[in-house]
């Protein structure tokens, strides 16, 4: 059986208390069946970068899924006395019937990108606020930092190996991230078989030192995994390693590793090493705490291929990427929909329907975020060839499109952000703090 789609684990309590003592009171209010949109959007960019990578909709629609209040949930509450007793047999019954649209998994956003829309019960879409902030917030804060190791990388491989400096669970959705914004692979092997994503892993230092010597060390991983594999080489002196590399393996050695040293340095020398003991197809792939800038320092010195742990599964300096989920929108009297919005100076936000597109030139470029306020495009003349539209429909009246979900919506993400990069201007790969390479503007 998938295990993107079987019944698992109940996600019901992975929530704040405030959302369910907000139901309590709607419903005793009578206010809890009035139709309403949320908003997932994000006031700015984390770390002044250009763009921003949606990351976390595949993952999310899954916790959705399982979102019961089974047995468990509801003794629990009772025995703590969250909610009443008209409540909890409310939530007994709960099941997500609303719809939700959202950017497309892997789809670069903006300042104010209404990345998330859910339109349902007051009751139903507030309790999705924490679990819809806790998975977008830090997979998209991951897919935001990989994307620029991937830019900086140039092309060369990049594999996510930071399963060591995350949550458990967390390094699963990090490792998922990575690869959707353009990682090659992860030593994460649930991410493999859960999402996947293609894993490496060869030997760590602990295996050079269960042996007398490199070469032995070196000799017993060649006879158990083939000389194609690659050999940790600066567990003691970097050249000597090398040589024993070389010598267990032969020429056709596949890589050598590199996680310690001067890197930028140390490369060139063990370049020249390798050809000089005739190993001149040997690749060299480095570790050693890299981000993205450190990547760009070595872009001009033959690294084959690289491997992040920390930087890539704390998001590089930002770990949350900043969004909010808001009520944007009530249904009123008339049944027409009511906006609503948040005025506080520092906090302020837009009401209303949204409708996204993003404006291309002629040569097919982005050049703005136009969200539309109004009930679509029908209303608002969107229909340009120069204005792709960026919502796409997740959940059509609680069900939940599978396209989006499991291994194949991993891959489909992955495709998509490959192909929207090419829209981007030019100064989007810079890796220095500077303003949204898109301007975001509002239009009713």
């Amino acid at each position: 059986m998938n295990p993107t789609t079987s019944r698992q684990a109940s996600t019901a309590l992975h929530t704040d208390r405030y959302e369910l003592t907000m139901v309590d009171a709607a419903i005793q209010h009578g206010t809890a069946d009035t139709e309403c949109m949320f908003e997932v959007f994000a006031r700015r960019l984390p770390g002044a970068r250009r763009y921003g990578i949606v990351a976390g909709t595949g993952r999310l629609l899954d916790l959705i899924r399982n979102f019961r209040f089974d047995d468990a949930e509801l003794s629990w509450l009772r025995e703590n006395e969250v909610v009443t007793q008209r409540t909890l047999d409310w939530l007994a019954d709960y099941r997500f019937s609303g719809s939700i649209w959202g950017y497309r998994e892997g789809e670069a956003y903006f300042p104010n990108s209404p990345l998330l829309v859910v339109e349902s019960s007051f009751a139903e879409g507030v309790l999705l606020e924490t679990l819809a902030l806790s998975v977008l917030n830090y997979d998209s804060a991951v897919a935001n930092a990989a994307t620029r190791m991937v830019t900086a990388a140039r092309g060369r491989p990049l594999a996510e190996m930071g399963s060591r400096r995350a949550h458990e669970q967390s390094a699963v959705a990090a490792a998922r991230a990575a690869y959707i914004a353009g990682f090659d692979a992860t030593s994460n092997l649930e991410a493999g078989r859960t999402w996947g994503i293609p894993t490496m892993g060869t030997a760590a230092h602990a295996f050079t030192l269960l042996h007398d010597s490199e070469e032995e060390a070196f000799r017993a991983q060649v006879a158990a995994v083939g000389s194609n594999t690659t050999l940790l080489v600066d567990t003691y002196d970097v050249a000597d390693g090398v040589r024993a590399a070389v010598a267990a393996a032969g020429p056709e050695l596949g890589a050598v590793r590199l996680d310690s040293g001067d890197l930028p340095t140390l490369v060139v020398e063990v370049r020249e090493l390798l050809d000089s003991l005739g190993a001149t197809k040997t690749k060299i792939t480095v570790t050693n705490d890299l981000d993205e800038h450190a990547i760009a320092a070595l872009s001009a010195v033959p690294v084959d291929s690289y491997g992040v742990g920390t930087s890539v599964v704390t998001g590089s300096g930002s770990p949350a990427a900043g969004m909010v989920y808001k009520l944007v929108a009530r249904r009123g009297d008339d049944g027409g929909w009511i906006p609503v919005a948040k005025k506080s100076p520092e906090k302020i936000s837009i009401g209303g329907r949204k409708y996204p597109v993003r404006r291309l030139n002629s040569a097919q470029i982005a050049v703005e975020e136009l969200i539309y306020v109004g009930d679509g495009p029908e209303d608002s003349d969107s229909g340009s060839a120069l204005e792709r539209p960026l919502f796409v429909q997740l959940v059509n009246a609680g069900v939940i499109d599978e396209q989006f979900t499991g291994p194949e919506g991993t891959r489909r993400a992955r495709e998509h952000r490959a192909k929207i990069l090419s829209e981007l201007p030019a100064d989007a790969s810079r890796l220095g703090r500077g303003d949204p390479t898109l301007p975001t503007t509002f239009s009713s």
